[in-house]
């Protein structure tokens, strides 16, 4: 390279570099947010009670307990917004407490289990209140409500008692072994 040409590729190398670092010394200047921000949730999304004002608590009767038909769309709404993945198909436990038994944390009354539903609770379950109509939320509240009782739609079958063989059964002349 002769000198000239070798001074005007210098002087073209260093405007591309300067103008390079002026672009990136004003791109650091532009606030664009964290990536975090960039894939934020369309929605928040509450687990467990929300912090701030005191909720509304409803204190309404169930309008579906006794009645079969909403019982069935209760157990349907159950398995259609998945209540049984932590739950249980018939609300025996999981992931999730049992929905079967007497002990319940919260409370059982018909109230206290929409409110469940609807503000969730700390250790796991979902608040659903924006989510789920209060219709569709009172009606699987009447389906737990049934559960283990007479009204309950699709109760599960009772297991048969496991059939323990008879002493005769391990004897020596079935088995056609000794004692020796």
């Amino acid at each position: 390279m002769s000198s000239p040409s070798k001074q005007k590729y210098l002087r073209r190398m260093r405007c591309a570099v300067g103008t390079a670092m002026l672009l990136a010394a004003v791109g650091c200047r532009e606030n664009r947010g964290s990536a975090a921000d960039s894939y934020a949730p369309p929605h928040d999304t509450n687990v467990g009670p929300i912090p701030g004002d005191v909720a509304v608590v409803h204190t309404e009767p169930d309008p579906y307990l006794k009645d079969p038909v909403a019982l069935q769309q209760g157990r349907d709404l159950f398995g259609w917004y998945n209540c049984s993945g932590c739950h249980g198909d018939h609300g025996g436990g999981g992931m999730g407490p049992s929905l079967r038994d007497a002990s319940w944390l919260y409370g059982n009354r018909s109230d206290q289990i929409f409110n469940t539903l609807v503000y969730g609770r700390s250790k796991g379950m979902p608040a659903w209140g924006q989510k789920i109509p209060a219709d569709q939320m009172w009606k699987i509240t009447a389906y737990v409500k049934s559960l283990n009782t007479p009204l309950e739609p699709e109760a599960p079958t009772p297991r048969a008692q496991e059939e323990v063989p008879s002493s005769d059964y391990y004897s020596p002349s079935v088995t056609g072994t000794s004692s020796h």
